[in-house]
């Protein structure tokens, strides 16, 4: 079976920083997605994370709520997404990642969904709300046939005792989520959220680290920049899109530019 695009992405890096982009499958239109992959690979985004729209969305703020909400009306389903990701499969190189709830996975069926996205090439899944305890008794096993990673995530709140044990038994990277809060966009990190970061470090993990959530702007950026293998930057580039009707190339030049500020 040929290596995992994560796997090979993080252990080719070097001591370069990556950038992961975050969007939402079917938003601002339904089939804009194959589109915005091809052009975040054509301009030099390392990893892409494609939002599976949920009508009940916990974890995220109203950003990416408001695009999932849009996603569904639009018509988006997993079905459908899956069907456009395979159009594209053969001139997708870089790492692709789902990110979705439990509920419309467990809907689409375990299985199912780990064989449809080792059919439509992609690399990782983060599924925010699935317990640990049922990843490793029951998603673990089927993804790794599939070679799918399942990426956990960690937050300040996280204790070190689960955080050795997410590290010893996932594979990939390790989503170190800034805040406890809802994702969305921060002006910088505060001196609490700068500990978490260094602690993390002092921790010296197997698995390398990505930071999400909050980051909008140069200082935050570098600062998760210092802190991990890379930034993952979803609400600020999901608004972006939207406010440039869809083309990615433009929302692409307005991050890069915020990115600079």
């Amino acid at each position: 079976m040929e290596e995992n695009k994560i796997n090979k992405l993080f252990a080719s890096r070097g001591d370069r920083k990556l950038l992961s982009l975050y969007f939402c499958a079917g938003y601002p239109t339904l089939n804009a997605t194959a589109d915005t992959i091809l052009t975040l690979q054509r301009r030099g985004i390392d990893m892409v994370e494609v939002g599976i729209p949920f009508s009940d969305p916990l974890a995220d703020g109203p950003v990416i709520q408001t695009a999932a909400t849009q996603a569904l009306k639009n018509g988006m389903s997993l079905k459908t997404l899956f069907s456009q990701l395979r159009s594209i499969k053969e001139k997708v190189t870089i790492p692709l990642l789902l990110m979705g709830y439990l509920n419309p996975i467990l809907h689409y069926g375990i299985e199912e969904f780990c064989k449809s996205c080792a059919e439509a090439g992609v690399s990782g899944a983060i599924i925010p709300d699935l317990p640990f305890a049922d990843y490793l008794s029951t998603v673990k096993p089927i993804a790794d046939r599939y070679s799918l990673r399942i990426i956990m995530l960690i937050t300040p709140e996280t204790s070190a005792e689960r955080i050795r044990l997410i590290d010893s038994h996932t594979d990939g990277f390790v989503y170190m989520v800034s805040s406890a809060s809802v994702t969305g966009t921060q002006q910088s990190f505060d001196e609490q959220k700068q500990q978490y970061f260094r602690k993390i470090n002092a921790m010296e993990l197997r698995n390398p680290r990505m930071i999400g959530f909050g980051i909008s702007n140069r200082k935050t950026l570098e600062a998760a920049q210092q802190n991990a293998a890379g930034a993952i930057i979803g609400s600020k580039f999901v608004t972006l899109l939207n406010d440039a009707g869809g083309n990615a190339d433009i929302a692409l030049d307005r991050l890069f530019a915020a990115l600079e500020e």
